[in-house]
């Protein structure tokens, strides 16, 4: 591989240091810096995510070995603390609407499928006295809607550990998407009104929640196994009920437990609404994935932005992977395809076959010229 391709020549071709003065200058935030801009603490944010640097103090070292411009880690340090960490969000978003590729699969659904949940990174009490979370911990979530057809994020909200992922998922929802989610999301208020609004949803259902006058719908086809029920009901005791019937399915998952989903699609067999429930662990991988290779487990500064800003860098980095492995795995010859994981560690070790080498270098070429184009509102 070329050593000019490195994921920072992924994010020169796609992201301008023009927009990001544009993101800051509408933030508010005055970048008076000469020697090291907010376009320059970005890149050093990402080479942090990507090369997991353990520290401000080891990234400085390493800077020049990575093509960064040096500066003494106490700058780093500094200049994180001190960039409000919207601007880090609002460029991250801008990102991904740049790198939104519909890669499509064949979809056996009506609508595509949006995946929501939370990650926490935790860290000791007295770090961030800011974030409590629990017991001698303290924390901050990331809550993420992931497009699971694409596997990319499609929007990510921040807020302490503390905070319940329920009231949150309302800022994360989308009309167009059928919302696949877990039990923390189950409120009966919060059903009804999806229902009411026409917000397409399939959410796993407490083990505690009664199911009151439940009716077994008819079916076009015997029901089959994993499958055990297809009702439609009441959620809930007198005390706090649903006031909509849902459909109710309860079905096996691998292991033989049983998992009851809530959902509001009539017109799809309960086969159907098993597959996209168990669809949701595609954003368990997801958090996995870039717990382990985007370095978000290592927190370097103590403050809201530093924190902030270092966790929106990371998940960045993940959107310029993944977008460079969708945009070239569809056109790879099949003696030379790589997995996701595959293409990224290669990518890192500088080691890519010469086919996807030949291909990414073209595709930087060409994104440099064509992501320009879209503007900041689009």
């Amino acid at each position: 591989m070329k050593k000019s391709t490195t994921i920072l020549s992924i994010l020169q071709s796609i992201l301008t240091p023009e927009e990001v003065e544009s993101i800051v200058n509408r933030s508010g935030y005055a970048d008076k810096a000469r020697k090291f801009t907010v376009y320059q603490l970005l890149q050093y944010w990402c080479t942090a995510a990507y090369e997991e640097w353990p520290s401000y103090r080891a990234g400085s070292d390493r800077a020049s070995l990575s093509g960064l411009v040096e500066v003494h880690y106490s700058r780093f340090s500094s200049k994180a603390a001190e960039v409000p960490f919207a601007v880090f969000k609002e460029i991250f978003h801008l990102l991904v609407r740049k790198c939104n590729r519909e890669i499509r699969r064949k979809l056996a659904f009506p609508k595509e499928l949006l995946l929501i949940d939370s990650t926490t990174v935790t860290v000791g009490k007295t770090r961030l006295p800011w974030a409590p979370y629990h017991g001698e911990r303290s924390g901050v979530k990331l809550h993420v809607a992931l497009q699971a057809e694409t596997e990319q994020p499609l929007k990510v909200e921040e807020t302490v550990g503390s905070r319940h992922d329920g009231p949150v998922s309302e800022s994360l929802t989308q009309m167009p998407f059928i919302m696949v989610m877990d039990r923390a999301y189950g409120k009966l208020e919060r059903l009804d009104r999806f229902k009411q609004d026409g917000q397409s949803f399939v959410i796993r259902l407490r083990d505690n929640v009664h199911l009151e006058k439940p009716k077994a719908l008819r079916r076009q086809s015997p029901m089959e196994l994993p499958v055990i029920r297809d009702i439609t009901c009441q959620l809930g005791t007198p005390q706090c009920r649903s006031k909509k019937r849902h459909r109710v399915v309860i079905f096996q998952d691998f292991e033989g437990r049983e998992i009851r989903v809530v959902t509001d699609l009539m017109h799809v067999t309960a086969e159907q609404i098993a597959q996209i429930y168990k669809a949701r662990w595609q954003i368990e991988v997801f958090f996995r994935w870039i717990k382990q290779h985007m370095n978000l487990t290592t927190l370097f500064g103590t403050t809201e932005n530093a924190v902030y800003g270092q966790l929106f860098s990371a998940l960045m980095v993940y959107v310029l992977l993944k977008w460079s492995f969708d945009a070239l795995s569809l056109k790879m010859p099949r003696h030379a395809r790589l997995s996701f994981v595959q293409f990224s560690r290669l990518f890192g070790l500088c080691k890519l076959p010469i086919e996807w080498v030949v291909r990414l270098n073209r595709l930087l070429q060409y994104a440099s010229g064509r992501m320009t184009c879209i503007t900041i509102s689009g």
